[in-house]
């Protein structure tokens, strides 16, 4: 198993150049990492899963793991870019050769950036199967587009977006699962022309929106692969998705368990240090214990996928150990340095409310406790 200890020590590297008052900056603005991607793209890593004939790297999943999880652990913040891992594989694994030609060498080079992915709506939420978002066919070929997404992150910062809409009305099809499709929106000529973008305002800097549609036109060649299928493409795609967040909060554990550790140890209050004390000692060894369990499924869930095997067990495991443990390590650190956790000069406040996040997105945690009760322990389906 390779652990791409070069990556790694790259990637920290980097970091280094952009250390915690550069994120509290940007945070309390609520402004996005421009110079950040920008040096991720010149050093390449955003496009380590594109193949080597479209301008990238072309190498595995575990590769892009061991990317997220250092720039988590160095303190930097990878949700500012990390879509473009795994939404760039749906038009990998299902676009047109035309397609892929035209768009992954740009991407790869940073001329283009595909990191919205436009799925989630206000009224369905994680039930993608109840999205309203139409796309009707028109005599040329094209297709106009009406609804609304929601939680659509770094829209204000792409130039592509992955869109699922239904192509043909839920009354007409056999499944629930048929009649969606994948379209890929030149979000350039679209912006102000039937689309509009609205910024969320959250608790974390996430650069995330709300899109509408008002009759957008879009081409015939934006459907990525056969109408109707989209759902599967999107399926195919969660599984790297879930790998890749794993890898994050796996890195933002490490994170708070070094800072947790260094603190602990330097620390002095009635004469010793206070990791002397088993009430900070102990928690410190559990988030070690949960965070390295989580990373040992990770890594399995990369292994399984890299290898062309079925790892949707595996992957939304190690989403949901690592995003727990992720949880379980912020709290622990906030606890360890007590008051001193809500200055901002420590920077431990921001990560805590980042690390929050993964709990919920990309996906639940109790959907992934439903997926593993109904598709891998064979217990009934909830309802």
């Amino acid at each position: 198993m390779n652990d791409w200890p070069e990556i790694r020590s790259s990637v920290e590297a980097l970091c280094r150049g952009f250390p915690g008052e550069y994120w509290q900056a940007l945070d309390r603005e609520r402004a996005y990492p421009v110079e950040f991607v920008q040096a991720l793209t010149r050093a390449g890593f955003l496009c380590i899963l594109i193949p080597e004939e479209y301008g990238g790297s072309g190498l595995p999943v575990s590769a892009a793991a061991a990317v997220l999880e250092e720039i988590q652990r160095s303190g930097c913040n990878g949700a500012a870019c990390h879509a473009q891992m795994y939404t760039m594989g749906t038009l990998l694994r299902h676009g047109s050769e035309e397609q892929k030609r035209r768009f992954l060498p740009e991407i790869a080079s940073g001329a283009l950036r595909l990191q919205a992915f436009g799925v989630t709506e206000p009224s369905s939420g994680s039930n993608t199967l109840a999205l309203r978002t139409t796309a009707v066919k028109q005599k040329d070929g094209g297709y106009i587009v009406n609804g609304q997404k929601i939680w659509t992150s770094r829209a204000e910062h792409s130039d592509l977006m992955l869109l699922l809409a239904r192509t043909t009305p839920i009354s007409q099809v056999e499944k629930r699962t048929e009649g969606l499709s994948v379209f890929l929106v030149d979000m350039r000529k679209a912006l102000c022309k039937g689309m509009t973008i609205r910024p969320i305002r959250t608790m974390i800097n996430h650069a995330t929106t709300e899109v509408f549609f008002e009759d957008l036109k879009i081409p015939a060649d934006s459907l990525i692969g056969e109408p109707g299928k989209g759902f599967r493409y999107i399926l195919d795609g969660m599984n790297v998705e879930r790998i890749l967040i794993a890898a994050e909060c796996i890195g933002d554990a490490r994170w708070f368990i070094e800072k947790a550790s260094g603190y602990a140890t330097e620390r002095e209050v009635f004469g010793r240090p206070i990791g002397c004390n088993q009430g900070i000692a102990f928690p410190i060894a559990r988030a070690f214990a949960a965070t390295e369990a989580a990373a040992l499924m990770c890594r399995h869930a990369a292994d399984q996928f890299d290898a062309g095997e079925d790892c949707g067990a595996k992957a939304n495991t190690a989403k949901l150990l690592a995003s727990e443990a992720s949880w379980q390590a912020a709290d622990m650190c906030m606890q360890t340095y007590g008051g001193f956790a809500f200055a901002e000069e420590y920077d431990i406040e921001r990560k805590f409310r980042e690390s929050r996040l993964y709990r919920i997105a990309p996906v639940s945690n109790n959907l992934i406790l439903s997926y593993i009760a109904e598709h891998v322990l064979g217990l009934p389906r909830s309802y």
